[in-house]
């Protein structure tokens, strides 16, 4: 009898941890993850990581959170009055500071951190140099701001990644599996994360155990779901 696979919910997100107990170091985040680890003992009040997207920036930034007990200010939310409402001194975590859309306020809230004695991590997706802004004054204190580089997570990471959450879930699996995912999967953390995700929904509705068959089927749906998210944001149409 042929499985419908057809059915498995597309939409369906699992909560995502960011612990520091959940995070796979390697190669390509090393030097991130010591800048994270290092505060409060930074070279200077305002640092940043970045990197490509999936290479576990929103992880770091969480981690860095927890360990500072930092706000979290949305970039979009950024403005004058939130600046002014800061404590001191203040400790924040902006997650991708390249969509900081106020450059004044962004300019300002670097200027409260250096002279509150506070701390404050970024992450973008390029290093904060190239960063857009028309404030003058911002872009000398971004070229300023010191940090470290993610690289997209290689073969070897992303299967160590795989296995560690296959082992979260507590599920058994082929060895052939993870050689058979490693090479069509992109090199990302999420990307990994949703197809074990897949997997387990299709498993349980199958009622079959984990095979290479299944983790067929998971690619397929997760490149249906990659190219339903194209097609909404626009993209491969030009």
């Amino acid at each position: 009898m042929t499985q419908r696979t057809s059915q498995l919910p597309l939409s369906f997100q699992a909560a995502r941890s960011y612990a520091r107990a959940d995070f796979v170091p390697g190669d390509s985040n090393e030097a991130a993850l010591a800048l994270v680890e290092a505060w409060p003992h930074w070279p200077q009040p305002v640092c940043a990581i970045w990197g490509p997207r999936g290479s576990g920036k929103t992880h770091l930034a969480h981690i860095w959170q927890a360990r500072s007990r930092a706000r979290a200010i949305e970039p979009i939310a950024l403005n004058s009055e939130v600046v002014a409402g800061l404590a001191t001194p203040a400790i924040v975590v902006i997650d991708d500071a390249d969509r900081i859309g106020d450059g004044t306020a962004f300019f300002h809230l670097i200027n409260f951190i250096t002279q509150s004695d506070g701390s404050l991590l970024l992450t973008g997706g390029t290093p904060p140099t190239l960063w857009p802004s028309s404030v003058p004054d911002l872009h000398s204190r971004l070229t300023a701001v010191s940090g470290a580089a993610l690289q997209a997570p290689d073969e070897a990471l992303i299967a160590r990644v795989l296995l560690k959450l296959f082992a979260d879930r507590q599920l058994k699996l082929p060895e052939a599996l993870i050689d058979y995912l490693v090479p069509r999967l992109g090199r990302s953390f999420a990307e990994a994360e949703r197809i074990v995700i897949l997997i387990d929904r299709l498993a349980l509705q199958q009622k079959r155990n984990i095979s290479v068959d299944i983790g067929a089927q998971a690619l397929r749906l997760l490149e249906a779901e990659q190219a339903a998210g194209s097609a909404d944001r626009g993209e491969g149409l030009v």
